[in-house]
């Protein structure tokens, strides 16, 4: 164990480094006791891990204020065109251990709590919430960038496995407060819904709806030591004062503030995302209340920058895309055109062609899926009820889309078909995917159904600030690589040095250690340190293909039993992902992995030459500890249905190496790399096209390959569920009638290809070479190059790595 390091070495170790003197650590000493004291009303006798997180946060917040207060405003006094970045759901991670980062301030901290007896490690390991890592890399280029969502009171559940199932808790990140948000009632808006359109001699006007308040939460966004501080803002639902209170008779005041509930219900829950759509008035009321409260803002901020406060002034929008680029992250925020169009019609009063030439000019859309079943499509009933203004404008948006079209293509009558926004059938249904590209000047993403759309800059975004830390101390290629991740490709020089093969070798071998100790500590498992670590972790869903991992698990415990005598190279299996609460065939998967799991952990023949894992509970915080350990990144889904995937970038960039099909990300990966450095096995998107055409027949694979057929016998038959022997006869059912995603036709390259990957895993020189080649091709994967992108192609800005002025440290 190595030596503990005396006060006098930790601050020589700080001085050093240069990013924190003495001085700074005394100043964060006091004011992390002053947080304790005169913001908890704690002391050290009573003061929880908790205590101490919110403490060091508070701390570490306050050298955020000043910056923020000056950025915002740097930008009223200049007045750059701002984009506004509109998503549903902002995957969250760790604020604190970020912000520390990009102010420098991360030893001086560890000094700090280190002084005062805290370890910072426990307690940054507490924090709650962080933002985006495109909206880091907005900061950090100097855009003048907004993060737009929901505010919800429960995130996505948190799961637990009992008796192998999945079971739902409530994830109450709330419930002990959040130190990073400040709440901005004086920006509350009111967003309406349901009632009726009247054509008046004014214009169309939409009346007797019913009005939810939005109150706006602000989070700081710093970027990279560039002192500028950016906002994400999250809308929650508040009823309005008099709600449901004008008609209550004797007895009915308390049910009127009761039903309060159903308004503020709009922020209450996070959908999870299933990749199967469900039309629910409760998610089309988040995705239009999300996007009503952000366009008055954008419109406020708009005017203030023209006529100061005055929010109430009509003037000449024409300039609004000048000033103002909307990015819709994926159709939940569709409703942002309608309603853009609703604004500028009804309420500025301008005329529909002008209206419509700018919210063209002014949005842009991100597709994300090419799955059918996951595409949003309204019924139009519904919009009819809820938001009956929006569907007047669709359906004018369509009519008009529909006569462009027929001149271009005149008597295509199934082109006009394929292109229209609403959808005949049994039921009418608005198509927010193609409302969203008829409604945008840029469309980037993937191919879906009938749509082209342009190449995918979204395929690549990894935060470098935060995905290489557990890695590599890369004092051999400087630290410009934290702000340009190209500068990777200097490692190549380092490929056959043997003494860097070691180092990267050693860092990855600790990380596994440690990640091997948090299995023991919190899981109650204990695997070996040396086995390889073969990882897939993701939403549990049939695409992916949870399941061609099961069968691989299978034929490896089959051939290990057969064969109990043979050098095998040891694995440990670790699979984790949530199934969506109500994807019934996603719940048996879990089952069955850990199911699998009994059986093959149990077995003293095998003993520690393969363990499988479920990961209970995958999330951001465990994302941080299984990727730097990680030897081997399953990303297999069938080639054509990943829309992008940027799991597989991150395991990447720490020093994983892939076994994947030519899909998503894993196309670019290997470009970048180098096809020979990954374990591409596999149909290609021609090949599954081909085979979609001959037909797809899985019980003739299931009859001509004899280990296929013993593990799907042994899933059927109830081998790994003895005393339920039909449990997974469904499953079966499914791969072998009705698997769309064609799991047994990949399944003998796939088999082949992992033998690959077992061979090489005994030459740790040859696999860690092939490591440093991923590590350096992952310079194309920043989030700083992806924004890059999106600004000059799409926004129309230029980025910057200018500082703002710094304000004075918190005294």
């Amino acid at each position: 164990m190595a030596k503990p390091l005396t006060d006098q070495d930790r601050r020589k170790q700080i001085s050093v480094r240069g990013l924190a003197g003495v001085e700074n650590v005394a100043d964060l000493k006091t004011n992390f006791n002053r947080h304790l004291h005169f913001t908890l009303v704690k002391d050290r006798n009573v003061a929880t891990k908790r205590d101490y997180y919110f403490a060091l946060a508070n701390t570490v917040r306050d050298h955020l204020v000043g910056r923020w207060i000056r950025t915002q405003q740097h930008y009223y006094e200049k007045d750059p065109k701002r984009v506004y970045y509109l998503s549903l759901e902002f995957y969250m991670g760790r604020t604190l251990q970020n912000t520390m980062v990009n102010l420098a301030l991360e030893n001086a901290c560890d000094e700090a709590t280190y002084q005062v007896r805290v370890i910072h490690t426990a307690v940054s390991n507490s924090a709650p919430v962080s933002t985006a890592c495109f909206l880091d890399s907005m900061a950090s280029l100097g855009l003048a960038a907004y993060g737009y969502g929901i505010r919800y009171e429960f995130g996505i559940f948190n799961q637990k496995i009992v008796s192998g199932w999945q079971v739902e808790e409530a994830d109450d990140w709330l419930r002990y407060g959040n130190p990073w948000e400040k709440a901005r009632p004086e920006y509350m808006r009111p967003v309406h819904f349901y009632g009726r359109v009247e054509h008046t001699a004014d214009g169309v006007k939409w009346v007797d709806t019913q009005v939810v308040l939005a109150l706006p939460y602000d989070t700081p966004v710093p970027g990279y030591r560039n002192n500028i501080v950016n906002t994400m803002r999250l809308w929650s639902a508040k009823a309005p004062c008099d709600f449901n209170l004008k008609d209550f008779n004797v007895g009915g005041y308390i049910q009127a503030v009761l039903d309060r509930n159903l308004a503020e219900n709009i922020s209450r829950v996070l959908y999870p995302n299933d990749n199967f759509f469900e039309g629910k008035e409760l998610r089309l009321k988040q995705e239009y209340f999300v996007v009503a409260a952000t366009l008055q803002d954008i419109i406020r901020r708009f005017k203030a920058s023209k006529f100061g406060s005055t929010e109430f002034v009509r003037l000449d929008l024409s300039t609004l895309p000048d000033k103002v680029a909307i990015q819709l992250n994926d159709t939940h925020p569709a409703l942002a055109i309608p309603e853009l169009m609703r604004l500028l019609v009804d309420i500025e009063k301008v005329p529909w062609e002008k209206a419509w030439d700018i919210v063209i000019r002014t949005c842009a859309y991100t597709n994300h899926t090419v799955l059918p079943e996951a595409l949003e499509r309204w019924p139009v009933d519904l919009f009819q009820n809820l938001l009956p203004r929006h569907l007047d404008i669709i359906y004018e948006i369509n009519r008009r889309h529909l006569e462009r079209i027929s001149k271009l293509y005149p008597g295509d009558t199934d082109r006009i078909c394929r292109m229209s926004l609403i959808e005949e059938g049994d039921v009418k249904k608005i198509n927010m995917a193609h409302l969203c590209i008829v409604g945008s000047h840029a469309v980037n993403g993937v191919e879906s159904s009938c749509i082209t759309c342009y190449k995918d800059a979204l395929a690549g975004h990894v935060q470098p600030r935060s995905c290489l830390t557990h890695l590599l101390n890369l004092q051999k290629i400087g630290e410009d690589y934290i702000r340009d991740l190209d500068q990777l490709k200097k490692l190549l020089d380092f490929v056959n040095d043997d003494a860097f093969i070691r180092d990267v070798a050693k860092i990855k071998q600790e990380n596994k250690m440690k990640f091997a100790a948090h299995l023991e500590a919190h899981y109650k498992v204990k695997i070996n340190p040396s086995s390889m670590f073969d990882v897939q972790v993701k939403r549990i869903h049939e695409y992916k293909r949870q399941l061609l991992n099961c069968l691989h698990i299978i034929t490896l415990y089959n051939r290990i039993k057969n064969e109990p005598n043979k050098q095998w190279t040891p694995r440990t299996i670790m699979i984790g992902g949530k199934a969506a609460p109500g994807y019934h065939t996603a719940k048996m998967i879990i089952k069955l992995i850990t199911s699998i799991g009994d059986i093959v952990n149990n077995d003293p023949v095998v003993g520690d030459r393969l363990k499988v894992i479920f990961l209970e509970n995958y999330r951001v915080t465990l994302a941080e500890k299984i990727i730097p350990a990680a030897d081997l990144s399953e990303q297999i889904s069938t080639a054509g249905t990943e829309a992008s995937g940027t799991g597989n970038m991150k395991f990447m960039l720490n020093g994983a190496l892939t076994i994947g099909t030519m899909d998503g990300a894993n196309v670019e990966m290997a470009e970048e790399a180098g096809e020979e450095n990954l374990f591409i096995f596999g149909m290609r998107v021609h090949d599954v096209e081909a085979l979609d055409k001959k037909g797809y027949d899985a019980v003739s694979y299931y009859n001509r390959v004899p280990e296929l057929k013993q593990a799907v016998d042994q899933i059927a038959g109830g081998f790994f569920s003895p005393s339920q022997p039909g449990l997974f006869k469904d499953l079966v059912n499914m791969l072998m009638h009705h698997d769309r995603f064609k799991v047994f036709a990949d399944y003998e390259d796939y088999i082949r290809c992992q033998e690959r990957v077992s061979a090489l895993y005994k030459n740790p020189k040859e696999w860690t070479k092939m490591v440093i080649h991923n590590i350096a091709g992952c310079g194309k994967f920043s989030s700083d190059r992806t924004i890059s992108e999106y600004a000059r192609e799409i926004w129309g800005m230029e980025p910057s790595l200018e500082k703002i002025a710094a304000p004075d440290a918190p005294r």
